[in-house]
């Protein structure tokens, strides 16, 4: 449980859609000072950074479940209320696929 982790392919790709998808959160918020954007986008940074600190290994796991219901609320606070655009699909597609990652390391935890 309290594990050094292992950085591979899935790993750096969690890292990079979470910062792209935090990018473009705080991007979007900057003409409006959107504050729930920067919110969201300090979210998942904070949320990634904790999931690959070695001083938390102990809670990896919570961490992991933890940014895929950030991911997944965020998805549906769009849904209800977001705008349609080509950025907030761009982006959608982008949390998916954080998500479909993410769910990898839940998979190849357990087979551990």
């Amino acid at each position: 449980m309290g594990k050094q982790a292992t950085f591979g392919l899935v790993q750096v790709g969690v890292i990079l859609l979470a910062l792209a998808t935090a990018i473009i959160h705080i991007v979007l918020a900057l003409p409006t000072n959107l504050i729930m954007f920067y919110l969201n986008g300090a979210g998942y940074i904070g949320l990634t950074a904790a999931l690959y600190l070695p001083q938390l290994a102990a809670y990896r796991r919570r961490l992991r479940w933890a940014l895929i219901g950030y991911t997944a609320i965020t998805i549906v606070g769009w849904v209800v209320v977001g705008e349609r655009s080509l950025i907030a699909y761009l982006d959608k597609l982008i949390e998916v696929a954080l998500i479909g990652l993410l769910a990898i390391e839940v998979r190849r935890e357990g087979e551990r």
